[in-house]
């Protein structure tokens, strides 16, 4: 066994082992359930946005998901990846909808959102622990995918949708659909891209993500 596929099945395994954790923890209600998927969305250590994007990011997240907790209450899962946010989740109405879109478009940094809120009740703490199990099994397919850099791809699940965010050049993001269409459990993929050229994903380095 070479030291690539030795790197690849220990990132896989910790992958699993970390997204089951989670899945425990918000089944057994230790963590709020609508943190579950943003979490596992994040386990990479490395990706393509700069430092500074990254922290940004982080803020997005938490200044959005407190603001919308205030005023709407919970089942709104929040993630940011360079400066673009994805809102994912359950609310109770239409208004509450727009109004956990306007908190985020009122944000500093913030470039675009993607609504993707649906208007029905809490879910189960089982489709948020089958979520998250199919969060795990997405990610270990990118790793088995020689042709992708996992560690580049966010991915979040809700309800059996799967939703992938990162930098990524238009081959890879349509390999990235295609294998994530393919993992056991995946009911949609929607892809919410940032589109570079080939030649700008060979430059780009990962930056550390900050502490």
């Amino acid at each position: 066994m070479n030291d690539t596929t030795s790197k690849k099945m220990h990132l896989r395994r910790s992958l699993l082992a970390a997204t089951l954790v989670a899945a425990s923890l918000g089944a057994s209600g230790c963590i709020p359930v609508v943190a579950t998927g943003a979490a596992v969305g994040t386990l990479a250590a490395l990706d393509r946005r700069t430092v500074g994007a990254q922290t940004e990011d982080q803020a997005i997240e938490l200044k959005a998901a407190a603001q919308i907790r205030e005023r709407i209450g919970s089942g709104v899962s929040v993630t940011s990846y360079n400066r673009k946010v994805l809102l994912t989740g359950q609310v109770a109405n239409e208004r509450d909808k727009r109004t956990a879109e306007a908190i985020v478009a009122e944000l500093p940094n913030v470039r675009s959102i993607h609504n993707e809120l649906q208007v029905a009740g809490v879910p189960s703490l089982s489709t948020s622990a089958a979520d998250a199990a199919i969060t795990a099994r997405v990610k270990a397919a990118f790793v088995d995918a020689a042709d992708l850099q996992a560690n580049t791809i966010k991915v979040v699940t809700e309800a059996g949708t799967v939703y992938l965010m990162g930098l990524l050049s238009r081959r890879e993001a349509d390999r990235a659909a295609q294998v994530a269409s393919r993992v056991a459990g995946v009911q949609r993929v929607v892809t919410v891209f940032e589109y570079i050229t080939e030649e700008e994903a060979a430059n780009l380095k990962p930056a550390p993500k900050p502490r």
